[in-house]
């Protein structure tokens, strides 16, 4: 096992080395001080990143939901002239 550099917590190395390894409870412990190590990295975005980002998802989607709405009337439109119109409609 190596210590890793910040916290000093017990992580695996890539020697090949089969050492026991710490129970379940340790297991989890180390789990859940790792998720809150990365959390505290987080950056949370200012106001004006977050609007950027909300327009370019809308953005993209209608850009997307404009290419599906063309391929289906393209297809129907194709499934029209290959097959006709039914005489009941």
């Amino acid at each position: 096992m190596v210590q890793d550099e910040p916290k000093g917590e017990i992580v695996a190395s890539s020697d090949g080395s089969r050492e026991k390894k710490p129970n379940v409870f340790a297991r989890i412990a180390l789990f859940i001080r790792q998720v809150f190590a990365e959390l505290r990295k987080v950056v949370t975005p200012t106001r004006k990143e977050l609007v950027k980002y909300t327009a370019v998802v809308l953005g993209f989607v209608v850009v997307m939901m404009a290419i599906v709405y063309g391929l289906d009337v393209l297809f129907a439109w194709t499934t029209q002239i290959v097959f006709g119109v039914p005489d009941g409609a």
